[in-house]
């Protein structure tokens, strides 16, 4: 069992940043990818992005790549969303999720593929 908690969500302006954080528990940390999915009102919850255990080659929507950075902290087991550039379509539910994979070379994106999620967070990019 992995248990999950994001924070850092909150109201932005466009143009603005955020940072989200994902606090991870309960199974090795090391051995788990993880990833930030979104979910906005009366749509589907989908890929944002991810990044293995070993921490290197985030891989990342086409949508948000070159404003969002993803990075992880094994000894702290935190892993972090950095935002820029924020648009009012980021607005939405974000999640982190956890997916086991002791190999570090898989680059999930679909939900369905990660076990474990987190609550989520809500962030608000007004315009």
């Amino acid at each position: 069992q992995v248990q999950l908690v994001e924070s850092g969500g909150g109201l932005v302006p466009v143009g603005g940043s955020l940072r989200l954080s994902c606090a991870a528990s309960g199974r090795t940390f090391n051995s788990y990818t993880l990833g930030w999915f979104r979910q906005a009102p009366g749509k589907e919850r989908v890929f944002v992005g991810a990044i293995s255990w070993k921490g290197s080659n985030p891989w990342y929507a086409d949508s948000v790549k070159d404003r969002f950075t993803i990075s992880r902290d094994n000894a702290a087991n935190t892993m972090f969303l950095q935002m820029v550039g924020l648009k009012p379509e980021d607005t939405a539910v974000y999640y982190c999720a956890s997916r086991y994979d002791s190999t570090g070379y898989g680059t999930p994106t679909s939900p369905g593929l990660y076990e474990y999620w987190g609550q989520g967070t809500q962030v608000t990019v007004s315009s």
